[in-house]
């Protein structure tokens, strides 16, 4: 046998079982079983804050869809597996900020047609509700986002500044400016 039949003899692939795919097969399972889990786990929450930020439920379905194919994407690289329902939040609020700033560029291009209200589908025909809904959905996209992580996700100020990437005194203010331009656009004096 000469040098260059075992040359090429060695770089032939070799039909053995090779354990190196099989590992990563197991490590694929092992984390598509966590995703699921954790999607059994956190996939109401984060829809009801996405549809919370949006108004939208088409889109919140999409935006929760989306933060768990890029958590699934992230997945290994996260340092602790409770890191998870954090990062699945601020995924969603990042989203929803995107999906506002698209929002906002499609309506000055389209401008000649007038926007239509929110379809009211599965919501009471409350009043009250109805109105803060409406100046909910005036506000900017960072005052909703700090209004509803703190009074409806109940995070504090420290959890809802790590959620959207700002210090604690920023979500105090954005809390404070949201909740002064819903009580203008309600008409509601704050000393009432």
């Amino acid at each position: 046998m000469t040098a260059r039949t075992s040359e090429a003899a060695s770089a032939e692939p070799i039909d053995v079982a090779c354990p190196a795919p099989r590992a990563a097969r197991n490590r694929a399972r092992i984390a598509q079983a966590r995703i699921t889990a954790a999607h059994s786990e956190h996939a109401s929450g984060l829809g009801r804050l996405a549809f919370l930020l949006t108004g939208d439920q088409a889109v919140a379905e999409d935006l929760v869809q989306e933060a768990f194919v890029r958590a699934f994407a992230r997945f290994g690289y996260l340092r602790s597996p409770d890191a998870l329902g954090a990062y699945l939040r601020r995924t969603i609020v990042n989203l929803a900020g995107k999906h506002h700033q698209r929002r906002r560029r499609e309506r000055a291009l389209s401008m000649a047609a007038p926007s239509s209200p929110l379809a009211a589908v599965g919501r009471p025909d409350v009043e009250s509700r109805e109105l803060l809904w409406a100046a909910l959905q005036q506000l900017p996209h960072r005052q909703r986002a700090a209004l509803v992580l703190r009074f409806y996700g109940d995070l504090s100020e420290r959890d809802a500044a790590a959620v959207l990437g700002c210090r604690a005194g920023t979500v105090k203010s954005l809390v404070h400016r949201g909740l002064a331009a819903m009580r203008e656009e309600l008409g509601v004096r704050e000393h009432e």
